[in-house]
């Protein structure tokens, strides 16, 4: 998934200062011998690197403990892991992707089920569990997926004469969002746009939103169905819910700023310039879209004025369901470590995540959505989308979608996937070949990706 590149605000109080120090003080204090317990954190994220540094230093000129930092090159984490994990000073923290991950790291994930952070989270921030339900991943930034909505343009159909649907208050299921889409796209001339959603991206590399997030829907429901618990037990995808990704794949091909022989064609940047600059209505995103929608040249969306929507598409209960919230990145706690180094670990996580100072930093030096129950909706990046995760985060009438898409097989697969959806949209390809092809690749990939864990 395209993950947002937060904006690293260092705040006015230490974080500043140890700017000044450097990063020999941090190898003195966290590089060397020390007889007493320590923590080794492996950095994933090449952007944050300069701040998990300053972090290490505040948290030892506070309590003593050292606190090493290595930062991964981007695209070489699992790499740089297996070297670390190899070495007798390995990482005493590190993160793995979902469940993928859990299965290549398993023999080293502590139970971190009485953990202060554990006992935190909030109901909707689903933690990683092994076999005999140990939490062994805890996510900590959370990411929100769903239909982006310009509200001045939905207010403006909405006033239209005969207008069949009348307010948001009239969109609860697939069923009211296809009669919404189909009016809009009918009256795009009256209300300015080129239609009702922004271009489906289809070129190579552009599918994410296909394969990964509008998938995670039938892939959850169908995990639910089957009671399936673990990353090895889907060998096979029947796609039980596949006449529901259709519904909304399709909703989204023919009410939009293209037609869907032009799909192909589009990158994601096509269709979110196109929402920004208000020549559509809706777009399926996520929270870190708001980035690139208001730096958008043109951009005509009012930061009180973008609005998260489910993914309507006619799956179970969908009226009491939300938006899609969830991580790919759990934090876990290296169980090869000395018992003190792992309870150094836990400490340094409490205070970080659960500490009013820690929170302070979690907000506005990193920009994390924390999935922990001392966040209210005002502890969040300034971002009008990040807002609206945190509440939905805090919402306890409305179900939150958790992250399931990673049960997906592999990049592989993905990839094959796009491939067919982009022949499925210029008429080459009819659906029932896209879901046979569908089930043969992610039984033949799947089994692949088995075959590593092992």
């Amino acid at each position: 998934m395209k993950s947002e590149v937060h904006a690293m605000k260092h705040s006015t109080r230490t974080l500043a200062v140890l700017a000044t120090i450097g990063l020999s003080t941090l190898c003195l204090s966290a590089c060397g011998q020390n007889n007493g317990p320590s923590v080794y954190y492996l950095n994933f994220k090449p952007e944050q690197a300069k701040t998990f540094e300053l972090i290490a230093e505040e948290y030892t000129a506070e309590t003593g403990i050292p606190v090493k930092v290595v930062t991964a090159a981007s695209g070489s984490y699992m790499q740089t892991l297996k070297a670390e994990m190899a070495k007798s000073n390995a990482p005493t923290l590190f993160q793995i992707n979902g469940q993928e991950g859990y299965g290549v790291w398993k023999n080293y994930l502590a139970d971190m089920s009485d953990y202060e952070i554990t006992e935190a989270l909030q109901d909707d921030a689903q933690p990683i569990k092994d076999t005999q339900g140990n939490v062994v991943g805890v996510p900590f930034a959370m990411e929100g997926f769903g239909i982006l909505y310009n509200e001045e343009i939905l207010d403006a159909y909405f006033a239209l004469p005969g207008a069949k649907i009348t307010s948001m208050d009239g969109v609860k299921s697939f069923a009211d969002l296809k009669v919404l889409a189909e009016d809009m796209q009918a009256h795009k001339d009256e209300l300015g746009i080129n239609g009702a959603f922004a271009a489906t991206s289809l070129g190579a590399g552009e599918e994410w939103r296909w394969t990964n997030h509008l998938m995670n829907g039938p892939i959850h429901y169908e995990i639910v169905d089957r009671n399936i618990h673990e990353f090895a037990d889907m060998e096979e995808m029947k796609f039980l819910y596949g006449d529901n990704y259709r519904n909304l794949f399709d909703l989204y091909l023919q009410n939009s700023t293209v037609k869907p022989s032009l799909a192909s064609a589009r990158a994601v940047s096509d269709s979110m310039a196109e929402f920004a600059t208000g020549k559509a209505a809706m777009v399926q995103n996520g929270n870190w879209a708001w980035s690139q929608i208001s730096s958008e040249g043109g951009n005509v969306v009012k930061e009180d004025k973008i609005k998260f929507m489910p993914m309507y598409m006619g799956l179970p209960n969908e009226e009491n369901v939300g938006i899609n919230v969830g991580t790919e990145n759990f934090i876990c706690v290296n169980t090869k470590a000395s018992e003190e180094d792992q309870q150094a670990t836990r400490d340094f996580l409490k205070w970080l995540f659960l500490s009013d100072r820690g929170k302070e930093i979690v907000v506005n030096d990193l920009g994390f959505i924390a999935p922990f129950k001392n966040y209210d909706a005002e502890d969040v990046p300034d971002d009008p989308l990040a807002r609206q995760v945190q509440e939905a985060l805090n919402d306890e009438t409305v179900e939150a979608l958790p992250w399931d898409f990673q049960f997906s097989p592999n990049q592989q697969f993905r990839d094959l996937y796009g491939q067919n959806l982009a022949q499925y949209a210029n008429g080459r390809m009819p659906w029932e070949e896209v879901v046979s092809r569908l089930q043969a690749d992610w039984k033949y990939e799947m089994a692949n990706q088995i075959a590593l864990l092992d």
